[in-house]
């Protein structure tokens, strides 16, 4: 069940790099912040309707839920002001492999310490190597 999970975030990685591209020229055009509110209001809207539609009916509140689980709505509209800011100027290539860079070094780390609850997973030769492999695509994409 999880090989076939694969493709589906692999398809969300590749919706990523197109929101990306989209987001470059849309704060050219009408500002970073407004762009970032723009992706925001559109996803919220539609969330709210899946919610309404197909969410649980008995979902615990949030506020029973640990405030730092909350944490990840600020990280959110962080992620694409950085988006919008850094495509037009850098690429998009560029872009999406130095935030992956950063994505797998900090999850790498997350796993070695099961940080947020998740299941430890030691930091070995293989996720190191993947981790450097990934350094020398940025090197790669940087240099050409």
């Amino acid at each position: 069940m999880n090989l076939l999970l694969i493709p589906l975030v692999i398809l969300g990685g590749m919706g990523l790099s197109v929101e990306a591209g989209l987001l470059g020229p849309l704060g050219s055009e009408v500002g970073h912040l407004w762009a970032t509110l723009s992706i925001f209001g559109v996803g919220s809207a539609l969330t709210l309707l899946l919610v309404l539609f197909f969410g649980p009916r008995n979902a615990p509140s949030f506020t029973a839920q640990p405030g730092w689980q909350l944490l990840g709505g600020i990280l959110g509209p962080v992620y694409v002001v950085v988006l919008t800011l850094t495509t037009p100027v850098i690429g998009l290539a560029m872009t999406m492999i130095a935030i992956l860079s950063g994505q797998v070094a900090k999850s790498v780390l997350i796993d070695h310490y099961g940080w947020f609850g998740g299941a430890k997973k030691k930091i070995g030769r293989e996720r190191l190597l993947a981790l450097l492999f990934i350094i020398a695509a940025l090197w790669l994409i940087a240099r050409g």
